[in-house]
């Protein structure tokens, strides 16, 4: 835990957080969210319980304002080093440009960093010029290595 403004606290993600990190997620555009608690407890059983699964909030008095996922993957390549992925980056917007995302995105690097990992990777739908560049001022490269993604239709 670390705390980063008056009334705000950069933590990881308790067990008593689902509801709000669901309600944070509606914010995160196109994607949905499960419709209850109950449909979402066997996976954030899950999340909760695996060490290379970390979710970092920014918490302001209790109500969870930013957040990001951060994955650590091993790995048989590069001496071994694991690698991370980001995903799900999100500040509710009645917080945004008061460093909260970036505050949450620089935890995970502390945490892949600790986790001795070689890089970190996050990918972004996004076409807005100025999500692309919150992601570069938080030190992400678009010219560092090329990202594909494919989707798999369900």
């Amino acid at each position: 835990m670390k705390q980063i403004d008056a009334g705000v606290l950069l933590r990881e993600v308790q067990e008593g957080d689902l509801q709000g990190l669901l309600e944070l997620y509606q914010y995160l555009g196109d994607n949905s969210v499960p419709d209850t608690l109950e449909s979402a407890a066997p996976v954030w059983s899950y999340i909760l319980q695996n060490r290379n699964y970390h979710i970092i909030v920014a918490d302001k008095n209790g109500q969870l304002v930013s957040s990001c996922t951060l994955i650590i993957i091993p790995n048989l390549t590069h001496e071994q080093h694991p690698y991370a992925l980001v995903e799900n980056v999100v500040t509710h917007p009645d917080f945004r440009g008061k460093g909260l995302g970036t505050a949450v995105l620089d935890a995970a690097r502390e945490i892949a960093a600790e986790e001795d990992c070689y890089k970190i990777m996050l990918l972004t739908g996004s076409k807005k010029e100025s999500t692309h560049r919150f992601y570069q001022n938080a030190g992400y490269r678009a010219d560092f290595k090329t990202g594909y993604c494919q989707k798999i239709e369900r």
